[in-house]
Formats: C-alpha cells, structure tokens, sequence
C-alpha cells in the first residue's frame, strides 16, 4: 500500500509530459482513472503502464507532442462524468482514456459521442461497452472471453457441480451469464447463483454458504484488487480442505496481489488474458521495466493502460498526426500488433479487442507465485458480441 500512495501523490491529476499547457500541436489525452477508493490498484497500474509506454517511445508522434492527463475519478461513475466534461470543454482533450469499472465507461460514453472524440477503454469488460458510443475502442478484455473458455475447460477436467459467486455489477453479472451458459450447455451444475455487493464486500457468509452445497468448485469474479480478500475468506473458511476449487476469469489470482495470497492459493486454475509469467522475450521486458520504473509487478489492467497508449500512438502515425474523432476511430479499426500478453488484434466492426486467452494455473516459481500459462486459446473474439 506504501507503493501505492506514493504513486498517488505522483499521477494523479498530473502531466506526464513536461509540456506547457497551452503548447502548439500537443495533442491531449485525458485519463480518468481510480488512483483512490477500492479499486485503487486498477489505477495505479493503469497509469504507471501509460507512463512506462511514454518513456519508451518519446513524447511526439507525426510532429505532434503528447500530453497525458490523469484525473482521479475513484471509480465512481458521476465523478467520471464531471471530469470529463472538464476534460472536454476546458481541458479540449483529443482522447479520453482509462475507465477502471464498467460504470464510469457508461458515463462517459454520450460525452465521447457528443464531442466526437475517440474513448479508449482500458479496464472496463463489460461485453456491451463497446455499443454505447461509435467512438468506443478497447484495449483490454472482456469477461465473456475468459468465461466461456473457463467453463469449457472445467467440464473437460471433472468439475460437473459449480457454486457461482459474482460482484452484483454489469461485469460480474456477465461473467455469470456467459459462464453459466456454456457451462449448463456441457451438462454442469449450477447449484446457487450468489451476488456479492461490489463496495466494501463480507465474503464469509456466501462462502459457508457455498461450502454447505459442496460443490466441486466455486466459480468466482470480483474486480482487481479484491481477489485477496476473497481467497484469504476462502482458506479462513476451510474451503480448500473441503475440496472445493477456486476457478474463474483471471481477477481472482491478480499478478500484483498474488504473493499476498501464500501458497494455499497453488493450484488454482483461472483464464484470462494476461500473466505477469508470460514466456515471450517481449513480455519478460516488459516485467522488468515495469520493476524498475514503478517496483511492481504488472498485472493484466497495466497492459490494457500500455496498449491503449500504443493503439494512441499509432493511430496518430497513421492519420499522420490528425486528431479528429472520426479519422483516429477509423485509423484504429484493423490494427494488429505484438504486445507483452501476445498478439492482439481491433475488430474492424465491433472495436473490441481480439486475443489470446490462456488457462493458467498459480505455481511457485523461484520463490514467487505465479500463473503460470499451461494452454492457449488463440484469437478470441468476445463471445458476447455473437449473440446480438
């Protein structure tokens, strides 16, 4: 925590480019990100990503200089909403960038269409994200992607009876549905549906709960940054020596909470798209730069931040340096490139992000926890996109 209240006091509401704040041909992007409040960790890796990705690449793009402005929205959907509109109409950001919870990117959404600037969703992975502004583009994932391979992967490995333990917000309640359907579809059983109160959440109770209907496995999601409490509740509660699994999307077994976990959390199996242990010489510098520029390990919101900086960058390459709306969301659709979690492609037509999902398993590795990648699902679409 000491990290990252230093952290704090450096990104929020700061420029990441020493630039005057009126310089000629700077193009503005505006953060909203939660760098307080429970999901703080989402916006401390988030920023430090956007900074790193700066560093590594220069301040300038096609002549024009880049300007980043974090805004401290505590992942609360009406402080989003006002600061951005003073981004807009004071600030005249170019983009605006971040949104660690479905809710500020819903918020936001009818100003990016209103302004006709393009909104880069960095963390949010609700499914319908994507639909509530044409200028929408996302760099991150979404809860669909992961759910459907999870639930594919535990009716093949002998899970047959799943308790589903969901944050009651639109990304959980996804990440139930999608679960669920694959899930009874494969002839598994759902024996409770549990919604657990997304601000200040008491696991215990659900999870004697759970444990009382001895499931094979708990299917579980709730927001990075919460998947400590949640294990630590579990083990407290004897789940583990009863038998009963931990599976779900890859929040539960966040990289940057991990070791805090101890090692009764070996084992677990998640999918997601990110592993701080992914094997790719890219990936490996990656963890290494982030180590030393902000002394953490990154996790997958900090490569949602990095790409959405890259798709920024080479959007502007790509108009040659113009900033309207239009011509940058236009530049962005298509676009493919290597990053540290492996190849990740923008759908020309949803502008939703195609990648890779991996199944990993938490493992100690020279000392440190891990989830370590042990199967990969190549080029996932998000499945929530197919039924509508």
């Amino acid at each position: 925590m000491l990290r990252y209240t230093a952290m704090i006091g450096l990104a929020a509401a700061i420029v990441f480019a020493a630039l005057p704040a009126q310089a000629q041909g700077t193009v503005k992007v505006g953060a909203l990100l939660p760098m307080t409040g429970p999901q703080q960790s989402t916006g401390v890796q988030i920023a430090a990503a956007i900074r790193l990705y700066a560093a590594q690449h220069g301040d300038t793009v096609a002549g024009r200089k880049i300007q980043v402005i974090v805004k401290d929205d505590g992942a609360v959907a009406e402080a989003s909403r006002r600061l951005a509109q003073e981004l807009i109409v004071n600030e005249k950001v170019d983009v605006l960038a971040g949104f660690g919870v479905t809710p500020t990117a819903f918020a936001v959404s009818p100003l990016a269409t209103e302004a006709k600037i393009p909104q880069i969703v960095m963390a949010a992975g609700t499914s319908s994200v994507t639909e509530r502004s044409p200028y929408v583009v996302r760099t991150s994932f979404t809860l669909a992607q992961s759910s459907v391979i999870m639930a594919e992967w535990a009716l093949k490995n002998g899970i047959r009876k799943v308790v589903s333990m969901v944050s009651d917000f639109a990304p959980g309640i996804d990440s139930e549905n999608f679960f669920k359907e694959a899930f009874l579809k494969g002839g598994g059983e759902i024996s409770q549906f549990i919604r657990i109160p997304l601000t200040n959440p008491d696991f215990a109770p659900f999870l004697q709960r759970a444990r009382d209907a001895r499931p094979d496995a708990v299917f579980i999601f709730v927001p990075s940054g919460q998947g400590g409490i949640f294990v630590r509740q579990f083990l407290e509660r004897g789940l583990d020596k009863a038998g009963i699994k931990i599976i779900g999307p890859g929040d539960v077994t966040d990289d940057d909470l991990l070791n805090a976990m101890g090692d009764s959390v070996i084992g677990t199996v998640t999918a997601h798209m990110y592993s701080a242990y992914h094997p790719s010489p890219l990936n490996k510098d990656y963890v290494a730069a982030m180590r030393k520029a902000n002394n953490l390990r990154p996790n997958f919101m900090s490569v949602g931040g990095y790409d959405g900086m890259h798709l920024v960058y080479a959007a502007l390459a790509k108009t040659q340096g113009k900033t309207g709306g239009d011509a940058l969301v236009a530049a962005m659709k298509g676009m493919a490139w290597e990053s540290p979690r492996g190849p990740i492609a923008i759908d020309p037509d949803t502008r939703d992000i195609v990648q890779n999902v991996y199944m990993r398993r938490v493992e100690k590795v020279e000392g440190e926890l891990y989830n370590v990648e042990f199967e990969t699902f190549p080029a996932v679409k998000d499945p929530g996109k197919a039924k509508r």
